[in-house]
Protein backbone atom coordinates (compact mmCIF):
# COMPACT_ATOMS: atom_id res chain seq x y z
CA UNK A 1 0.00 0.00 0.00
CA UNK A 2 1.78 3.50 -0.79
CA UNK A 3 1.20 6.04 1.19
CA UNK A 4 -0.49 9.61 -0.52
CA UNK A 5 1.58 12.98 0.28
CA UNK A 6 -0.54 15.95 1.01
CA UNK A 7 0.33 19.43 1.26
CA UNK A 8 -1.49 21.65 3.68
CA UNK A 9 -2.18 24.61 3.76
CA UNK A 10 -4.28 27.27 5.53
CA UNK A 11 -7.45 28.91 4.33
CA UNK A 12 -6.95 32.69 4.85
CA UNK A 13 -8.31 35.55 3.75
CA UNK A 14 -6.19 35.86 1.17
CA UNK A 15 -5.94 32.49 -0.77
CA UNK A 16 -7.81 31.78 -3.69
CA UNK A 17 -8.61 28.82 -6.02
CA UNK A 18 -9.26 28.26 -9.83
CA UNK A 19 -12.22 26.11 -10.64
CA UNK A 20 -9.84 23.32 -12.06
CA UNK A 21 -8.24 23.57 -8.39
CA UNK A 22 -11.43 24.06 -6.61
CA UNK A 23 -12.64 20.46 -8.94
CA UNK A 24 -9.53 18.68 -7.51
CA UNK A 25 -9.78 19.44 -4.09
CA UNK A 26 -13.58 18.99 -3.28
CA UNK A 27 -14.30 16.09 -5.71
CA UNK A 28 -16.55 18.36 -7.27
CA UNK A 29 -17.40 18.60 -11.35
CA UNK A 30 -17.07 21.62 -13.14
CA UNK A 31 -20.86 21.38 -13.56
CA UNK A 32 -21.63 21.31 -9.70
CA UNK A 33 -19.56 24.25 -9.25
CA UNK A 34 -20.83 26.66 -12.29
CA UNK A 35 -24.50 25.43 -10.85
CA UNK A 36 -23.61 26.29 -7.33
CA UNK A 37 -22.26 29.72 -8.41
CA UNK A 38 -25.65 29.82 -10.82
CA UNK A 39 -27.73 29.43 -7.81
CA UNK A 40 -25.77 32.10 -5.60
CA UNK A 41 -24.37 29.20 -3.37
CA UNK A 42 -21.10 30.40 -4.32
CA UNK A 43 -19.72 33.62 -5.81
CA UNK A 44 -16.08 33.74 -8.02
CA UNK A 45 -13.76 36.76 -6.94
CA UNK A 46 -15.01 38.52 -10.37
CA UNK A 47 -17.81 36.83 -11.80
CA UNK A 48 -17.36 38.68 -14.91
CA UNK A 49 -13.66 36.79 -15.42
CA UNK A 50 -13.42 34.47 -18.17
CA UNK A 51 -11.26 32.76 -15.81
CA UNK A 52 -12.92 32.41 -12.40
CA UNK A 53 -10.86 32.52 -9.04
CA UNK A 54 -12.98 31.81 -5.60
CA UNK A 55 -11.81 32.84 -2.29
CA UNK A 56 -10.51 30.22 -0.20
CA UNK A 57 -13.23 29.71 2.36
CA UNK A 58 -15.48 28.82 -0.87
CA UNK A 59 -13.23 25.40 -0.50
CA UNK A 60 -15.01 23.95 3.20
CA UNK A 61 -18.47 25.03 1.66
CA UNK A 62 -18.07 22.98 -1.49
CA UNK A 63 -16.79 20.13 0.40
CA UNK A 64 -19.64 20.17 2.60
CA UNK A 65 -21.99 20.75 -0.34
CA UNK A 66 -20.65 17.22 -1.70
CA UNK A 67 -21.52 15.55 1.64
CA UNK A 68 -24.82 16.81 1.84
CA UNK A 69 -26.04 16.02 -2.14
CA UNK A 70 -24.77 13.04 -1.59
CA UNK A 71 -26.14 12.05 1.73
CA UNK A 72 -29.64 13.78 1.10
CA UNK A 73 -29.49 13.35 -2.96
CA UNK A 74 -30.43 17.33 -3.05
CA UNK A 75 -31.08 18.49 -6.23
CA UNK A 76 -28.43 21.92 -7.42
CA UNK A 77 -31.24 24.51 -5.75
CA UNK A 78 -32.06 22.49 -3.15
CA UNK A 79 -28.39 22.37 -2.32
CA UNK A 80 -28.19 25.85 -3.13
CA UNK A 81 -30.48 26.55 -0.28
CA UNK A 82 -28.93 24.52 2.32
CA UNK A 83 -25.81 26.09 1.83
CA UNK A 84 -27.03 29.63 2.06
CA UNK A 85 -29.46 28.58 5.24
CA UNK A 86 -26.07 26.97 7.00
CA UNK A 87 -24.24 30.27 6.15
CA UNK A 88 -27.13 32.14 7.40
CA UNK A 89 -26.62 30.11 10.53
CA UNK A 90 -22.74 30.64 10.96
CA UNK A 91 -23.43 34.28 11.06
CA UNK A 92 -26.35 34.60 13.57
CA UNK A 93 -24.10 32.59 15.21
CA UNK A 94 -20.93 34.81 15.34
CA UNK A 95 -23.33 37.75 16.09
CA UNK A 96 -24.54 35.71 19.65
CA UNK A 97 -21.33 35.30 20.04
CA UNK A 98 -20.54 38.50 19.71
CA UNK A 99 -23.46 40.18 21.99
CA UNK A 100 -22.31 37.30 24.65
CA UNK A 101 -19.03 39.10 24.81
CA UNK A 102 -20.41 41.98 25.71
CA UNK A 103 -22.61 40.82 28.34
CA UNK A 104 -21.39 41.97 31.77
CA UNK A 105 -19.18 39.33 33.67
CA UNK A 106 -21.64 38.23 36.71
CA UNK A 107 -24.29 37.67 33.61
CA UNK A 108 -22.18 35.58 31.67
CA UNK A 109 -21.76 33.74 34.83
CA UNK A 110 -25.05 32.92 35.16
CA UNK A 111 -25.38 31.44 31.53
CA UNK A 112 -23.16 28.80 32.38
CA UNK A 113 -24.61 27.81 35.65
Amino acid sequence: MEAEHAEAQWLTEECEFSLTELVELSGSSIEELRELVEYGAITPVNPESSQWVFPGQCLPIIRAACRLRVSFDLEPHGLALVISLLDRIRDLEAQMGSLRAQLPGRARQGETS
